[in-house]
C-alpha cells in the first residue's frame, strides 16, 4: 500500500504578499508552476518537483498571462488535496499556505528519489512535468549525480568582483523579466543564489570569464584545411559568459562556412550552406546537455567535407528515443535558456534538425560524449556580396590598401568603408590569411594587421 503524503497547513515561514507578487513576475519555470484552480495534474506536478529540485505551485494565477485571479483554500479543497496525497509514494511532507487571495504549495526536493504517483514517475523539464518509463527511471537516477553540477554553490565566485553586470542586464532584458525587480530577487527566484553564493549555473551565465572557474567550459572552434585533423587554418577558444560563448561559436561557424545562392520568391539571396538556426540549435544543445563534471570540452570542428560538434556526456536515454524524449542533465541551465526564448519547446530541436538537414546529419552517442556530424557540399561556389571572383579580387586589393593606411582598422570599419557586410569582410580576410598575404599581430582587441605580400 502507498504511504500517504503528509500535508502541513500553515507550517512554513512564507513570503509576504508583495514578495509573492514579485515572484509571479518572474514567470513559470523549472521550480515555479501556476494554476488557476485545483486540478488532477497537481499530484503529477508535486511528484515532478520532488523528483527534481523542489518548487512552488501557486493557485489562483492564469498561467497564460500571469494574471492574478485569486483562489481560496476551502475545506473541500483540503479534502481533495488529501485524496491526491494518498497516491504519493514514498511519504513526503509538503506545506500549503493561504497568502491573501492566493494559495501556495511548497514542495521540497525529495530525499528518497524516485517518487511515484499512481504508479508513475515524473520529473521537471523546464516549465513542464514529464513522465519517465521504467528504463528511463533507472538510467536517469543512475547517470545523474546526486548533487547536480548546475545547482552546486560556487565558493570561488565573488559576487562583487566577478559578477558580469552587462551579461545579467542583457539576460533580464531578453528574458523579459521586470526590470524593476532587484538583482538579488531575480537571482533568488531563479534558484541561482543561496547564502550569498552563486550556483555554477549563475557563474556560467554571469561571470566575466567562465575559464577562471571551469577550465572545461571553454568552447574550442577549429577550421582544418582538409578532411583530417592535421593542418589548422584557424582556431578560437571561447571563454566568456554562456550567451557570449554561444554567439561567438555561431560567428566562428558562419565566418568559415561557404555561402550559396538560393531563390526566395523572385529574389536571389546569399545564405550560409548550413542554416544559422540549425547551427544555433546544435551548439546550444551541446552547451545545455553536456556533462560539466567531465574534464572534456565542447569542440566545433570544420572540415572540407563536414562539420562536427561534440560535447562530453552521452544521452540519458536510449538513442532510439532521440527526438522523442528529452532529459536534462542540467535543468537549471535549460530553464534559463528556455526563459531566453532560445528554444521553442524543450526536446523539439532534434526533429527540427532532422527535418531541415535530412540525410546530411548524423548523431553519434558514446558513453563519454555525443557528436553531431553535418555533411558539407564541396561543390558549392563561394559567393561574396559583389557576386563574382573579379569583384572579390578587387575587394581584397581595397582591404589591403586600407590596412596599409591604418593597420589598426577594424572589421566593422572596413565594412563601412567598402559598403560590404562584415561577413564578406571576414571571409576575404580569411582568404588573405590563408594565402599568407595578411596576418594578425596581437589580440583581437588592441592588436593590428600586417600586410605580408605586396603583390596581393
Amino acid at each position: 500500500m502507498c504511504a500517504n503524503l503528509k500535508i502541513n497547513y500553515g507550517a512554513v515561514d512564507i513570503m509576504n504578499y508583495s514578495e509573492l507578487l514579485e515572484l509571479i513576475k518572474i514567470g513559470e519555470g523549472y521550480t515555479i508552476e501556476f494554476k488557476e484552480k485545483l486540478s488532477d495534474t497537481i499530484a503529477k506536478d508535486i511528484c515532478a518537483f520532488t523528483n527534481s529540485s523542489g518548487g512552488k505551485i501557486i493557485l489562483g494565477i492564469d498561467d497564460k498571462n500571469n494574471e492574478v485571479k485569486g483562489f481560496k483554500l476551502a475545506n473541500e479543497i483540503r479534502s481533495r488535496m488529501q485524496n491526491y496525497a494518498r497516491n504519493i509514494d514514498p511519504p513526503l511532507i509538503i506545506d500549503v499556505e493561504q497568502n491573501n487571495d492566493l494559495v501556495v504549495i511548497y514542495v521540497p526536493e525529495g530525499k528518497e528519489k524516485p517518487y511515484f504517483v499512481n504508479g508513475k514517475c515524473y520529473i521537471r523539464q523546464g516549465a513542464n512535468s514529464q513522465q519517465l518509463s521504467r528504463d528511463e527511471i533507472r538510467n536517469f537516477f543512475q547517470k545523474t549525480n546526486m548533487i547536480r553540477f548546475d545547482r552546486k554553490l560556487n565558493s570561488d565566485f565573488n559576487l562583487d568582483e566577478d559578477f558580469n553586470k552587462d551579461a545579467f542586464e542583457k539576460f533580464v532584458d531578453e528574458a523579459k523579466i521586470d526590470k524593476t525587480l532587484s538583482k538579488e530577487h531575480i537571482l533568488k527566484n531563479l534558484n541561482l543564489i543561496k547564502d550569498n553564493k552563486l550556483t555554477n549555473t549563475g557563474v556560467l551565465f554571469f561571470s566575466n570569464s567562465t575559464k577562471r572557474f571551469f577550465l572545461n567550459s571553454v568552447i574550442t572552434s577549429v577550421l582544418y584545411q582538409g578532411y583530417e585533423r592535421i593542418d589548422v587554418l584557424d582556431r578560437e577558444d571561447l571563454e566568456l559568459d554562456f550567451i557570449s560563448n554561444l554567439e561567438g561559436a555561431i560567428k566562428f561557424l558562419l565566418s568559415n562556412l561557404r555561402i550559396k545562392s538560393v531563390i526566395k520568391g523572385l529574389k536571389r539571396c546569399d545564405v550560409p550552406e548550413i542554416p544559422t538556426e540549425i547551427l544555433r540549435e546544435i551548439v546550444l544543445n551541446a552547451m545545455v546537455h553536456r556533462d560539466y563534471y567531465s574534464e572534456g570540452r565542447i569542440f566545433i570542428e570544420i572540415f572540407k567535407n563536414r562539420v562536427e560538434i561534440s560535447n562530453p556526456g552521452g544521452l540519458l536515454f536510449d538513442k532510439k528515443l532521440l527526438g522523442k524524449k528529452s532529459l536534462n542533465r542540467n535543468p537549471l541551465i535549460a530553464d534559463l535558456v528556455y526563459r531566453l526564448g532560445l528554444v521553442e519547446k524543450i526536446g523539439s530541436g532534434i526533429n527540427r534538425i532532422k527535418r531541415i538537414l535530412g540525410g546530411n546529419v548524423s548523431f553519434e552517442d558514446e558513453n563519454d560524449g555525443f557528436r553531431v556530424v553535418i555533411k558539407r557540399e564541396e561543390t558549392i561556389t563561394e559567393k561574396y556580396t559583389e557576386g563574382s571572383e573579379k569583384s572579390s579580387e578587387k575587394s581584397s586589393e581595397k582591404i589591403l590598401q586600407l590596412i596599409k593606411e591604418n593597420p589598426k582598422i577594424t572589421i566593422k570599419e572596413l565594412a563601412g568603408r567598402l559598403n560590404l557586410s562584415t561577413r564578406a569582410i571576414e571571409k576575404t580576410i580569411f582568404n588573405l590569411k590563408e594565402k599568407s598575404a595578411l596576418k594578425r599581430v596581437g589580440p583581437k582587441k588592441g592588436g593590428y594587421w600586417e600586410v605580408l605580400d605586396e603583390k596581393e
